[in-house]
């Protein structure tokens, strides 16, 4: 198979991905970021990649958004939420970022595989996303992808809906999310 034809397969899963993701569990979030004092994001390996660019997109609306263990990261208060980008819901490293969070009293969402794995407990609201764990021993959505890519890549992309949902909300257009893009480059 061509280079290409994987391509087409790729999308073909992403796009059979959007029916299985709640609209009330996606507008859950974005009200609950809207409603937070500062917003911290985190996830481990590519979650954490994608994670990281979900917070630049938010710092690009005007919105006081942080990933923990940065050099710049204010101490997480009261008030404050904090997003898990986690397949598995397991990630130690993870959990007992979100056992702290709690104890702080903050609001602790999950982007996850499983609802039901300790992180998905732990939050105060969850965004189930279809995929599977990078093993592929579980999960009920199949994919020809390596290991969590079609979680990591869902992931990516609902992120960005959530980013037009805000826009949308706030009357944002491009040009002025602009403003806030960096230019000291």
């Amino acid at each position: 198979m061509h280079t290409t034809q994987y391509l087409a397969k790729i999308l073909k899963e992403l796009i059979r991905t959007t029916d299985r993701i709640s609209d009330e569990e996606a507008e859950k979030l974005v009200n609950g970021i809207l409603e937070a004092k500062k917003v911290f994001v985190a996830g481990a390996g590519r979650s954490g990649f994608m994670a990281k660019s979900f917070a630049m997109r938010m710092m690009h609306m005007g919105i006081d958004a942080y990933v923990p263990g940065e050099t710049v990261t204010p101490n997480f208060e009261e008030g404050d939420m904090i997003i898990f980008a986690s397949g598995s819901g397991e990630t130690k490293s993870l959990v007992s970022m979100a056992e702290k969070a709690k104890s702080l009293g903050g609001t602790v969402a999950a982007l996850t595989i499983f609802p039901d794995s300790t992180i998905g407990k732990l939050a105060d609201m969850t965004v189930k996303l279809p995929g599977s764990p990078k093993d592929q021993s579980e999960g009920d959505y199949k994919t020809i992808q390596p290991m969590g890519s079609l979680f990591e890549q869902t992931l990516l992309l609902f992120c960005d809906a959530v980013i037009l949902r805000f826009m949308e909300k706030k009357g944002l257009d491009t040009n002025k999310m602009y403003g806030r893009h960096a230019n000291l480059e």
